[in-house]
């Protein structure tokens, strides 16, 4: 029970490091590993890539001054005001700027904001507070780039009942080469089809190489984050090489070298939504790149060679642009390994199948609520023979408290004595020590990767469960799960044995107490799924203590 015990102690006192830290980034410190506070988005644009000398790609072109007027590259003059052409599907609303064709406004018509109620979750955005965007362009060259002017074509805006919509975007001849781009949404998809098309309008050979990036600031979104718990918002890319990586904002730098590669994709992630370049397949390396652009200001993308276009010739390239919610089965579909932007860590390899056993289980029940009560009801029956042994020890524990008591009180002041005694004790009564520890050492990997599966998943996001519950992934309005869930953790402490020390004894009813206070600020369906793991552990204790001959609370509470 000792080990248990500094166990207990060990979590106890990292998360409350943890929760300090939180707080401290939340007030807009510094946090206690010297990461200091995000600042404003600079109004600036981002930088144009640049193809390097060599054969990496780096992209090192600075970004425009605010102070001074951007210029069209191949051009002196001044960059007309930008305009937007706003589209409309059955799932988003999405805005295309004519400077450069780029996407800088979305919004997700099916998930409310938390941070503005009665509004959508906005994912791209180009606002002096706030920068989040897909671009595209040509470099290799004085060719059109992300902010280049571009026509739009006339033609529908509106999705309506029609099945796809395109638009088209024209660049005026720089270079000698014209960039036509078309974006093709489809109902019921987060996937917006791009297609750039290079015309040679001039008298030689050109060899541009297209680009693909997303752009965004590296604030925290609001609304669905908490000083008491983290969820990651950074770029990350996926290669054939490497596979997937994330990288923190704060270890972006404006030299960072790419990486290359023959296949991948790149990404912006946050909480519950992700935005992600997917190039077409290419034969040949691409360069892959992450990079700081300005202060607050970041950019992850990927630079794709073009074969060489003759006079008069064209090239055309496809891509897809993911920008949605992280639902694991349409990533999946979009890319290979592009579901691993929903990301649980190192307990990936038991989250995976966790919650697809969740989404299983709520084909049938169609609840989110009582999905998770019937996933932990499962676990705990896998892991019933673990947790019958360690109830089974611990009960022995708490029938032999009194004796180990009076050994205490027969040795004080001789440690080696009772020591001695205490293990002859344990040795004649058939108890293990560490039989109550052990077991629910190797529970933990689990119930963690049930944790993060529930904290992760979108699915459970403004997903009602019964009466005042009426999102999932919010915290209880009114506290009750909190509640009586703070209240099944004391009623644990009760069943399990009492410690001889009377310090420890306290110690066991405070440290609920300061891990409930978290759960009032968790997702309900959090603490629903901590409530019924305590509710199970609780009944099944109460049935083994009353077996072993073990006083019951009702006993107890007799005498």
């Amino acid at each position: 029970m000792d080990l248990r015990r500094s166990v207990l102690w060990v979590v106890f006192a990292l998360s409350l490091v943890f929760l300090y830290n939180a707080w401290l980034r939340y007030n807009g410190q510094t946090d206690l590993f010297g990461t200091p506070p995000a600042k404003v988005a600079s109004a600036a644009g981002s930088a144009i890539p640049q193809p390097a000398p060599t054969p990496a790609n780096l992209p090192t072109a600075a970004a425009p001054s605010p102070a001074a007027p951007a210029t069209i590259a191949g051009a002196s003059k001044e960059l007309p005001p930008a305009q937007l052409t706003t589209i409309r599907t059955d799932l988003m609303e999405v805005r295309i700027s004519s400077r450069g064709g780029n996407l800088v406004y979305a919004r997700l018509l099916k998930y409310d904001s938390r941070s503005e109620p009665g509004k959508n979750v906005v994912l791209f955005d180009d606002t002096a507070h706030n920068k989040y965007m897909a671009q595209a362009g040509l470099i290799g060259g004085d060719f059109p780039n992300h902010e280049t002017p571009m026509t739009v074509l006339p033609g529908a805006r509106d999705l309506g009942s029609a099945q796809s919509l395109q638009v088209q975007l024209v660049s005026p001849d720089l270079g000698g080469v014209r960039l036509e781009r078309t974006y093709t949404f489809t109902r019921g998809s987060y996937v917006v089809d791009v297609r750039n098309t290079v015309v040679n309008t001039g008298a030689a050979p050109v060899s541009p190489q297209l680009y693909l990036q997303i752009v965004r600031d590296g604030d925290t979104p609001p609304g669905d984050e908490s000083h008491f718990y983290h969820t990651y918002t950074g770029p990350a890319l996926y290669d054939n090489k490497d596979k997937f990586q994330k990288f923190e904002f704060k270890d972006l730098t404006a030299t960072m070298a790419p990486r290359k590669a023959d296949s991948g994709w790149v990404a912006m992630i946050q909480h519950y939504f992700v935005s992600a370049w997917v190039p077409e397949p290419y034969e040949g390396p691409r360069d892959f790149y992450t990079r700081k652009l300005d202060t607050n200001l970041y950019a992850v993308g990927v630079i794709q060679p073009l074969p060489q276009i003759a006079p008069g010739k064209q090239i055309t390239t496809d891509a897809k642009l993911f920008v949605g919610p992280e639902l694991e089965s349409r990533l999946a579909a979009v890319a290979p390994g592009l579901e691993l932007v929903k990301d649980y860590g190192w307990v990936t390899i038991l989250a995976k199948p966790l919650f697809w056993l969740l989404e299983q289980i709520h084909k049938f029940v169609q609840n989110w609520g009582w999905s998770i009560i019937v996933v932990t009801l499962l676990i705990k029956l896998a892991f019933f023979p673990l947790t019958a042994a360690s109830y089974k020890s611990m009960a022995r524990m708490k029938a032999v408290g009194p004796r180990i008591n009076a050994l205490r009180e027969t040795f004080k002041g001789d440690q080696a004595k009772m020591n001695q005694a205490m293990v002859e004790l344990y040795r004649k009564e058939k108890i293990n020590p560490l039989g109550g520890c052990l077991p629910i050492v190797i529970q933990i990997p689990v119930f963690i990767a049930l944790y993060w599966v529930l904290l992760s998943s979108v699915e459970l996001r403004g997903a009602p469960w019964i009466l005042w519950i009426h999102d999932l992934s919010a915290k209880d309005p009114y506290y009750i799960l909190p509640a009586i869930m703070t209240a099944t953790s004391f009623l644990q402490v009760k069943l399990n044995p009492t410690p001889p020390d009377p310090m420890q004894a306290r110690l066991m009813w405070i440290m609920p107490a300061a891990f409930s206070v978290m759960f009032f600020f968790f997702p309900a369906g959090l603490v629903l799924y901590w409530l019924t793991n305590n509710s199970l552990s609780i009944a099944q204790q109460w049935v083994i203590n009353k077996k072993m001959g073990v006083a019951t609370l009702g006993a107890a509470a007799a005498k």
